[in-house]
């Protein structure tokens, strides 16, 4: 069991966002949002001056902080920083892509299904040698 990943067992375990500001607010409104005693939040909202770096940057923070256990990304944004999401390989925290107002779920994007995809064909392989 050493390569099993550690989840936060108290009450810190969070949920981060990178979305546009619809969809942050939903979620902040939902109970979601969190500020802590450095003034660093869980969410960022992303406009049109938000630059890629500061998305970046965001995600970089969210994936390294160990009171996260879920990072909740519109799919838009993910694709500006595509390179940085397919490259993630952790289980925790885990990262969702989600669709927003503006912007729809578009499937053939989304790098967590496309990894699941591709373990199913190659567990279907696998099977079919037997």
């Amino acid at each position: 069991m050493a390569n099993t990943a550690h989840i936060p067992t108290s009450n810190s375990a969070l949920i981060a966002m990178i979305a546009d500001e619809d969809t942050v607010v939903g979620f902040l409104l939902a109970g979601v949002g969190n500020v802590d005693l450095r003034r660093k939040t869980n969410y960022l909202i992303v406009d049109s001056k938000t630059t890629v770096k500061q998305i970046e940057d965001a995600f970089k923070e969210f994936t390294t902080r160990t009171d996260i256990a879920i990072v909740l990304i519109s799919q838009y944004v993910a694709n500006m920083i595509r390179f940085l999401v397919d490259s993630y390989n952790k289980p925790i925290p885990a990262i969702l892509e989600i669709p927003s107002k503006n912007h729809p779920y578009d499937p053939a994007h989304d790098s967590i299904l496309s990894r699941v995809k591709h373990l199913f064909n190659a567990e279907s392989v696998a099977s079919t040698r037997h």
